[in-house]
Order: structure tokens, then C-alpha cells, then sequence
């Protein structure tokens, strides 16, 4: 009876431990789900910025190829004969 007794124990003991490690797996796994569901957002914000200054970049040298610089012209001569 005693006997029994023990491996009763150490069987509930060791599904114990099974249930404790398949806990912190599943805890892992989301927390591991939401820093990557994180990080596509931010990579996707950080995207999207960059996107914003590509486009800010050819609208500027989309003007600056209609309308020159001031420094782009040499300077007139005025003949004084």
C-alpha cells in the first residue's frame, strides 16, 4: 500500500512538472507572438516614414528641375558702351 502510495506521489509530481513546462511554453509562444506582432508594426510605421521623405525628396527635386537655383545662373554682364 505504501508502495502505491509513493508512485501515486511521484506520478503527480511529475504531471506537475509536465503541466508547468507546457505553461511556460504557451506563455513564450505569446509573448513571443506579441513582440513580433510589434515589431511588423513598427517596421511598417518605419516604412511608411521612409516612403513619406522618398516621396517629399523627388516632389523637391521635381521643383528644383522646373525652377533652377539662383546659383545655378551666372551673372549678367551690363555692356557700358
Amino acid at each position: 500500500m505504501r508502495v502505491l502510495l509513493v508512485i501515486g506521489v511521484v506520478v503527480v509530481v511529475c504531471l506537475l512538472l509536465a503541466v508547468d513546462r507546457v505553461l511556460k511554453v504557451i506563455r513564450r509562444a505569446e509573448r513571443r507572438r506579441e513582440v513580433n506582432e510589434r515589431l511588423a508594426a513598427v517596421a511598417a510605421a518605419a516604412e511608411a516614414r521612409d516612403d513619406q521623405r522618398r516621396s517629399a525628396r523627388e516632389e523637391s527635386g521635381a521643383i528644383t528641375s522646373v525652377m533652377p537655383t539662383i546659383h545655378d545662373l551666372g551673372p549678367r554682364h551690363v555692356d557700358l558702351t
